[in-house]
């Protein structure tokens, strides 16, 4: 599909101890289905015995009920995929199972291993073979020896060496893990139904399935679940709390909680910060459907401007489609979105949006919106400028190709042809979390962690 900005990140989900296993985690999985399109897994099993499904596309595409028959058992973990390191090869599909003495290991992960290239060079030069182009098999290897023996000392063991940001459930005989790193980058939330436990990149996810939330995984903690319950370690002491802003920002849907905070009502504050920061003289304030609408609705609250909706998002073009021609891609972001006619026709509108990546998506948007009579354009952003890439999981490209990296508020104006354009400030973003620790280097260039082969990124 034509691509103009930001790309979901993955989404995990697991699932002990319940009878229906595999269909717990179906449902899961297309909860989390906004977090990653490419491909999407299931191993299930019990009593050392799993099977796995796994392959190209959506959810409800790749799971067919014969399949999920086929998997039974009362453990399952998941993944939704968005290709971050290592291509969208079948390879690279997660769950990744693994078999060591006779013994079965499953991995699902969130994140980007920042050290990825390092630590496999180390690996490799002592023997190991690599399955797959995905950092996320790393802690396989890295666990291999002697993970039988004592998991939790092996786990620990290779998670220090780890830098970066991940979430990971892993499946070791029958006992589940899950896996936070020590900034707490990704998010993952424990739940529960009952008797079973649930894990889950969002707590949407524990909804969609029944399940009550119980807490968030804790930045450094390994949580392992067993017949006896939530067993918690730590696997180091040096630990803070920078949740990727993105998350509330962009990635997690709007009823899920983070931290202690809920995505929409972090968003509605944004706009509402919007609206005080950056005023607009305007009829109407609209947002870009759809990480865009709680903004918006903050601002016209604020403001006292009405919130309308003038843009209409088609639910039903797929994610792939042929593209033969310059035109045809130009229009690919027309065909995802109409405009309302009667209600933008010879309005000053407020337009809202989420973030400007690359800026090609509202050069479409505002285009639309005058061909279909709109007379004043002012668009609010609900995130500072994104000037550098990130390390951490999330496709926000090459220095060279952020719009916001070279390009100066006036020109974009310009480019877009509108009559004002303005950006929330971090400082007032910050506001909006309650002091809690968001990591914002995609905004400053300051990282949370040490950062490798950073060179290929600025460019």
């Amino acid at each position: 599909m034509y691509q103009t900005g930001m790309r979901e990140e993955c989404g995990v989900f697991g699932v002990y101890n319940h009878s229906d296993a595999a269909n717990m985690t179906f449902y899961g999985l297309h909860a989390l289905q906004h977090r990653g399109q490419d491909a999407c897994g299931i191993m299930a099993g019990e009593g050392g015995s799993y099977d796995i499904h796994k392959g190209p596309g959506l959810v409800h595409q790749v799971f067919r009920d014969d399949i999920l028959q086929t998997l039974t058992g009362s453990i399952a973990i998941g993944h939704v995929r968005y290709s971050i390191t290592g291509g969208s090869h079948f390879h690279n599909i997660q769950p990744f199972i693994f078999n060591f003495q006779k013994k079965t290991f499953g991995l699902c992960h969130n994140g980007n291993i920042v050290n990825y290239e390092q630590l496999k060079e180390k690996l490799e030069q002592k023997g190991t073979i690599f399955h797959s182009d995905s950092d996320s098999e790393l802690i396989a290897h890295m666990m291999s020896k002697d993970v039988y023996e004592s998991p939790i000392d092996a786990l620990k063991r290779s998670l220090v060496q780890i830098v970066g940001a991940f979430a990971f459930i892993i499946l070791l005989n029958d006992e589940l893990y899950a896996i936070r790193d020590r900034n707490g980058l990704r998010p993952l939330s424990i739940g529960r139904l009952e008797d079973s436990f649930i894990v889950a990149s969002e707590t949407s996810a524990l909804d969609a399935v029944g399940a009550s939330f119980v807490r968030d995984v804790r930045p450094g903690e390994i949580v392992r679940i067993d017949t006896s319950g939530l067993h918690s370690f730590s696997y180091t002491e040096e630990t803070r709390s920078e949740l990727c802003t993105m998350e509330y920002i962009y990635f997690a849907r709007p009823d899920s909680d983070l931290g202690d905070m809920n995505v929409h009502d972090f968003r509605k504050r944004t706009g509402k910060k919007l609206a005080l920061e950056h005023p607009a003289s305007a009829d109407i304030v609209m947002g870009i459907p759809d990480s865009s609408i709680s903004a918006a609705i903050g601002f016209a609250e604020q403001s006292g401007i009405p919130y309308e909706v003038g843009l209409i998002k088609n639910k039903y073009i797929g994610r792939t489609f042929i593209e033969p021609s310059k035109h045809l891609r130009d229009r690919a972001v027309l065909l995802k979105l109409a405009a309302i006619r009667k209600v933008v026709r010879g309005k000053r509108v407020v337009l809202i949006d989420d973030s400007i990546v690359r800026g090609t998506t509202l050069k479409h948007i505002t285009h639309l919106l005058k061909e279909a009579g709109t007379k004043e354009i002012h668009i609010r952003i609900a995130s500072p400028q994104i000037t550098h890439p990130c390390f951490y999981g999330v496709d926000i490209s090459t220095t060279k190709e952020l719009v916001m990296a070279s390009t100066t508020k006036e020109e974009l104006m310009e480019y877009y042809q509108v009559q004002s354009l303005e950006f929330i400030s971090l400082e007032k973003l910050r506001e909006c979390s309650f002091d809690q620790g968001l990591c914002t280097g995609c905004f400053t260039g300051n990282y949370v962690t040490d950062i490798f082969n950073r060179d290929a990124k600025e460019q």
